[in-house]
């Protein structure tokens, strides 16, 4: 272990209420993913520290966010301030997540690159002029309009992307002049709380941002069973997010909810570019991200060369420990997690599905598997796996695959590999999907496009300058002359 984490083994991962770090009605220990070691001790909140917390955020909010030139300058020395903990993040990352150290570097990298969109947004937010005059009788009236905060947002994050999610929900948030209680993972709260730190002091007041630990389940009631939150954000399952939506009621949510990601690469797709991408798109996080490819549709035409190769890139992936910076692929959340994913592997093949790579299991590590011969009746082509399992389905007709696509509840995003523009135009009108990329994976994401889905992936949008069109309200002002 480095130094960063015999550090970070000592600490206690608080709560943050009313702007002073405190500890909670209780503890759970935080352990290693990998090799179950502690890390620390996760303070816990119960309501009445919730109802506190959401209480000094709306009082905060009433005496006024800081000026948008200050949130952006606050948030560019925040992005600052990853670069420099940069080695303490990365190490908290492999630790509480188990990502490989790839992984981590990816995900700390990103959120700079959030932080500096965010700071880019603060210094841009203004509503629009409304032609008045153009009506009739209006000659002597001129309006605009004006984005302003909503008060308090919550933030619920998820465990597989412990800093850059969590930093797409909190930094537009707070660039909009909005107050912040995020609600980070029970399995990730060490990235979380760092995150905050660092924008305590890149300048943002402590009072306009609150850290509350515990239940899911629990939180997630109080959370939404408070009227002065004004907004919701989370990453998560469909189902706990349909539960998140309706206690909202009225108010406003943005959701990021499962998927079954697909990439399809047809006839004439340039398969040494595919490759290049795909290997990676289906593992990185050890599957854990909803546009990890499961389902991946390669055309009949280009089986025969491209799988052989696929495989052998997909054995030669190193597996395991998640400290050792040669490792790609690292464990699952758990190893319940695990024993779940390599139950859906064992009834797949029961099934008439094929072991092409991987398909063990060592404690919460699952080697990166590949499976062919599999029907989309089976649990690994219907479901979201969120392991490192990648189907192969071989196809004839470049619009059966998006037929089949389609089928699903799902639509986050899809890849698409070819070289005819004019079929993968049609392609992408036809997927019903929020994102299609064009030779590119289902799993490509820059931090400053819009990202979400539609049908059980969710709705709304997060990249900073989309999100926080969500995270203001539109505010009509008239002038009579």
């Amino acid at each position: 272990m480095t130094d960063a984490m015999t550090s970070q083994k000592r600490r206690q991962a608080s709560l943050l209420i009313d702007g002073k770090w405190r500890d909670g009605v209780g503890s759970v220990v935080l352990t290693d993913k990998f090799n179950g070691e502690p890390l620390a001790d996760v303070a816990i909140a119960d309501e009445s520290l919730v109802s506190q917390a959401i209480d000094a955020l709306d009082a905060a909010f009433r005496v006024g966010p800081l000026a948008p030139s200050q949130r952006a300058e606050a948030l560019m020395a925040a992005s600052q301030l990853v670069k420099e903990r940069k080695d303490e993040l990365v190490e908290t990352i492999i630790a509480e997540a188990g990502f490989a150290r790839p992984d981590a570097e990816g995900e700390t990298a990103r959120a700079v690159q959030t932080l500096i969109a965010s700071a880019d947004e603060a210094r841009q937010l203004s509503g629009e002029v409304i032609p008045l005059a153009g009506a009739p009788g209006q000659g002597n009236r001129i309006g605009f309009t004006m984005r302003m905060p909503l008060g308090v947002v919550c933030a619920i994050t998820p465990f597989n992307a412990p800093l850059n999610t969590v930093a797409h929900k909190i930094a537009p948030a707070l660039a909009a002049g909005n107050a912040v209680i995020v609600k980070p993972a029970s399995a990730t709260p060490l990235t979380t709380q760092m995150l905050v730190e660092i924008l305590i002091e890149a300048g943002f007041p402590p009072d306009f941002m609150a850290i509350v630990n515990g239940s899911g389940s629990k939180m997630s009631a109080w959370l939404t069973g408070n009227p002065k939150i004004r907004f919701y954000t989370f990453t998560g399952s469909t189902t706990v997010g349909a539960k998140i939506h309706a206690g909202a009621g009225l108010r406003r949510t943005q959701m990021e909810l499962g998927s079954i990601a697909a990439t399809v690469v047809d006839a004439d797709a340039n398969v040494d570019l595919a490759l290049s991408k795909i290997v990676r798109a289906g593992f990185r996080k050890a599957g854990q991200v909803c546009t990890s490819i499961q389902r991946l549709y390669i055309h009949t035409a280009l089986i025969d060369e491209m799988l052989p190769r696929y495989l052998d890139a997909v054995k030669a992936l190193k597996f395991g420990d998640p400290h050792d910076p040669d490792t790609q692929v690292g464990p699952l959340i758990s190893e319940r997690e695990a024993i779940r994913v390599k139950e859906w592997i064992d009834a797949a093949v029961s099934n008439g599905a094929q072991i092409l790579a991987g398909g063990v299991r060592h404690g919460p590590v699952i080697a990166p598997t590949v499976l062919g011969n599999v029907t989309t009746e089976m649990t690994v082509m219907r479901e979201e796996i969120f392991g490192p399992v990648v189907c192969i389905r071989p196809f004839n007709d470049l619009f059966d695959a998006v037929g089949e696509i389609n089928a699903t509840p799902y639509g986050l995003a899809t890849g698409l590999f070819m070289q005819d523009i004019t079929r993968a135009m049609e392609a992408a009108r036809k997927l019903d999907v929020g994102g299609v990329h064009i030779n590119e994976t289902c799993s490509s994401r820059v931090d400053l496009m819009p990202y979400g889905g539609v049908k059980d992936s969710g709705f709304g949008r997060e990249g900073p300058k989309y999100a926080i069109r969500e995270l203001t309200e539109e505010r009509l002002v008239t002038i009579s002359l």
